[in-house]
């Protein structure tokens, strides 16, 4: 027979054919740099489960602000670690906690970084669930209210984006119209729309001390095993306002992005989680993995998959790479 007029080798013989080729493309202005922040001065505290990661005073995260910038990295997420804790997350919403003045000392020093804020009760909560525990149960509605003090306050802070990641049912609906409500109609949601209960948040729950004290978040969290459910929850964020939607976590649910993309027309945001970080970083130190080929490969899946940008605690690591 023939030997076939197809030979697709011809299109990947040079580096230089092979980037005229390329189908998917990761840039800096596809990241975004999640950050813990906690009391103090000149704080920066290691999180032993994710080398390269630290606790941030800040006036620390300032100074990484100004370092991000000159990076490239468009946009922050943040996390607070509260002077204190108590059953009704009342350090989620006060204006002297660190994430509201986080928030506004980075828009102060770096006016053009992005910041989101995640809004969830958590960290603040005395039994670290993602709400208000009532005869044994984590109550939908009730902890809706607190949520949306917390968002009004990291708005008036000068937020630009928030991002509820406690999974309650309703909430983007009710925080879209307490931010319109009180002047902040400019303010975005980015909605963790797909939150799976997942075995890959662990080093996270170090770096935010928020792992529940007794059982678990698999009554809000969605399942691994499910698919179409995603879909449900995703169209009915977008319904309530969600201006941009997210999977968490991204690699084990590549498919999960991937449906998504295809069934709607805002920004599909896919987070990295900590987990997936720290694994490799792990694998990186026992010399079994090459670093830099196998994050850029992760990420690069993730964009494939039809994500818009990236959560990622690898982000100053691939500005770095992708400018050399």
């Amino acid at each position: 027979m023939p030997f076939p007029q197809d030979r697709p080798r011809r299109l990947r013989k040079t580096e230089t054919m092979r980037g005229m080729m390329r189908e998917t493309h990761l840039d800096v202005q596809d990241l975004v740099y999640p950050l813990f922040l906690k009391h103090g001065h000149d704080v920066k505290d290691p999180v032993q489960s994710m080398p390269g990661v630290y606790q941030l005073s800040i006036d620390a995260l300032v100074r990484e602000g100004s370092a991000l910038q000159a990076l490239g990295i468009p946009a922050v997420l943040l996390f607070g670690l509260p002077g204190y804790k108590d059953a009704q997350a009342s350090s989620s919403f006060d204006p002297d906690e660190v994430v509201p003045r986080g928030i506004a000392a980075l828009k102060e020093k770096c006016p053009d970084l992005l910041v989101i804020t995640d809004v969830c009760l958590c960290a603040y909560t005395l039994d670290g669930h993602c709400g208000i525990v009532k005869d044994g149960e984590i109550a939908n509605d009730q902890p809706l209210e607190l949520l949306a003090q917390a968002a009004i306050s990291h708005a008036r802070a000068g937020a630009d984006i928030i991002a509820p990641s406690d999974m309650m049912d309703g909430r983007v609906g009710f925080l879209r119209d307490s931010l319109d409500s009180n002047g902040f109609e400019g303010v975005a949601i980015l909605s963790y729309a797909v939150k799976y209960a997942s075995a890959f948040y662990g080093p996270f729950r170090d770096a935010a001390a928020s792992a529940p004290s007794f059982g678990d978040r698999r009554t809000h969290q969605m399942d691994p095993a499910n698919l179409r459910e995603a879909l449900k929850e995703v169209r009915a964020d977008i319904d309530e306002g969600a201006d941009m939607v997210m999977v968490k976590p991204a690699l084990s649910y590549l498919d999960v992005i991937r449906a998504i993309r295809e069934a709607v027309l805002c920004p599909v945001v896919a987070y990295n989680v900590s987990g997936e970080y720290s694994m490799v970083k792990a694998a990186v130190q026992r010399g079994w993995l090459d670093e830099k080929a196998a994050v850029l490969e992760k990420l690069l899946s993730m964009k494939r998959a039809g994500a818009d940008f990236i959560l990622t605690y690898h982000a100053k690591d691939v500005a770095r790479w992708l400018s050399s």
